[in-house]
């Protein structure tokens, strides 16, 4: 079928002549009613087709994580990549004929803009080249089948498991920013089609504190005095783990604070002043190429501190650490044994392991009191708030929005059950 506008002439062929009698008679219908018709695709407004350009998934996620790569720090750069890793997996027309670990691998060096370019095995080089020519392309999200087998995929580990609520949450919303991306900025999908599958709705909440896991001040004084008595790396991680339990600081937060950090009197109520953490992530993701690269506190600009109350008893561990142990040549409270840099989470993972065994009977020691060291920072939160400081003040000495602390520690605040309960009964009672 042949037809002009503005002088021009535009055809378009069709498979039978219903249908390109069809097209005709919309064209006409469209001049009848007066419809501007586009002098470079000769359609009117009602029929014109957007232009949408056609890439592959797995090439359009690595442009997607590099445009995120310089915006983002070392940690979630490498969570990026395994969000985009998991997606791509189902957007490949088929299997990959070699061990699914090896593709995995191989998918996250794809998107890390700093090891792609590197020298890589003959497995790995093998199992990109698969990826580059078995992906489908990013318009085929559209088809409902593609996208409902993406979502499926998000949702499960390796091996077929269900992933954890948060992890679920942070690949999902990987795949809403980069259909957005796709949509909005690249032109690679004419609308976002997540709107078009229904599927069954997950309720996503903040994991709650676990009251069980949480020790209280004579559990916790007896957990650090086993610290220091756990062989050769336990003493020097006993004001670590105070720092956690005292002065709520995470694990990145306490292994890079520094002696001039530290305002502290001979005795008493002291302040430590936070103004940078170091996340434990491999080179590979940083920009100066070193491990566990120094950042900005979490949720924080480079510029933003914190300042924490550090009480007495805090106070005289720090001391007793620096006279014992001394610092860093930059400073730093804790370092490692053999190179000086970060303390690993295998390290006082282990030391904490050991500590938990040495002061809890085998019963305790197999629940979740204290499982991790991380339980330390939940139980000097929850200290903090049923010893009646308020939310507000709770949540700037965490470094918590106030609305996360509540919810996160919602379950913890549990110190006025039984007054409560006292104050239903007296009701009752008439009294």
């Amino acid at each position: 079928m042949r037809w002009v506008v503005a002088g021009e002439r535009f055809g378009e062929t069709f498979g039978t002549f219903a249908l390109a009698d069809s097209h005709r008679s919309k064209l006409v219908t469209a001049s009848r009613e007066g419809e501007a018709f586009d002098v470079e695709t000769g359609l009117p407004a009602s029929m014109r087709r957007d232009e949408v350009e056609v890439k592959s998934w797995f090439e359009f996620a690595c442009e997607y994580a590099d445009m995120k790569w310089d915006d983002s720090s070392p940690k979630y750069r490498k969570s990026l990549a395994e969000s985009l890793m998991t997606l791509t997996v189902p957007m490949l027309r088929s299997t990959y004929p070699g061990e699914p670990v090896l593709l995995r691998t191989a998918l996250k060096v794809a998107f890390n803009k700093n090891a792609r370019d590197r020298e890589q095995t003959p497995e790995v080089k093998h199992a990109l080249s698969f990826a580059a020519k078995a992906s489908r392309n990013v318009g085929d999200l559209a088809d409902p089948a593609v996208l409902r087998a993406v979502l499926r995929a998000l949702e499960l580990k390796l091996d077929g498991q269900r992933a954890a609520t948060n992890t679920v949450r942070i690949r999902r919303t990987t795949l809403v920013n980069a259909i957005t991306y796709a949509v909005v900025e690249r032109k690679l999908l004419q609308s976002n089609p997540l709107g078009t599958v229904t599927t069954k709705k997950r309720k996503f909440v903040l994991h709650e504190v676990d009251p069980r896991s949480v020790v209280n001040p004579i559990q916790a004084r007896t957990l650090l005095n086993a610290v220091e008595e756990t062989g050769k790396p336990g003493p020097p991680l006993v004001a670590f783990f105070a720092l956690m339990y005292y002065a709520a600081l995470r694990p990145e937060e306490a292994l890079n604070l520094k002696k001039p950090d530290l305002d502290l009197p001979e005795s008493g109520w002291g302040d430590l002043n936070l103004g940078s953490a170091r996340p434990e992530v491999d080179e590979s993701w940083t920009d100066s190429g070193q491990a566990s690269e120094e950042g900005p506190l979490k949720h924080r600009t480079e510029e933003e501190g914190r300042k924490v109350p550090c009480s007495p008893e805090l106070t005289a561990i720090l001391h007793d650490h620096l006279s014992r142990f001394g610092t860093a040549p930059d400073g730093r409270l804790f370092r490692g044994a053999r190179d000086g840099g970060r303390v690993g989470s295998t390290v006082y993972g282990r030391v904490w392991a050991a500590a938990r065994a040495r002061a809890f009977t085998a019963e305790v020691a197999a629940g979740p009191l204290a499982k991790r060291p991380y339980d330390l920072r939940h139980a000097a939160v929850s200290t903090w708030l049923n010893g009646g400081v308020e939310p507000t003040r709770v949540a700037k000495w965490a470094g918590h929005s106030l609305s996360v602390l509540l919810r996160v520690y919602a379950k913890c605040l549990d110190g006025g059950e039984q007054t409560a309960r006292d104050r239903v009964a007296k009701a009752l009672g008439g009294s």
